[in-house]
């Protein structure tokens, strides 16, 4: 990679220049890994939005019917205007 030191600049870096070496191969690593991905024609191929062969795994939004809160407080050991009541964590 030619300009790594451009990059080091960008990231506020200052390798050591066996470091530099080690971040620059692996760079062209990379580069090399997308030119040859590049390389292939793809212009058959429909997109995929996922591999899964899944659609819609949700459940339908179906209201139902709830307890009235005076049922659901009605075992709760402690309660204040409607809601229960816990000891306080924080200060």
């Amino acid at each position: 990679m030619k300009n790594i030191k451009d990059y080091e600049a960008m990231a506020r870096l200052d390798l050591p220049e066996s470091e530099r070496r080690w971040v620059s191969d692996r760079a062209d690593m990379l580069i090399n890994s997308f030119n040859l991905l590049d390389g292939i024609d793809a212009s058959n191929v429909e997109p995929l939005i996922t591999v899964l062969g899944i659609k819609n795994v949700f459940r339908d939004d179906v209201s139902i019917k709830m307890l009235p809160r005076e049922e659901i407080l009605a075992n709760a050991p402690e309660q204040y205007e409607g809601y229960f009541q816990v000891p306080r964590t924080l200060d």
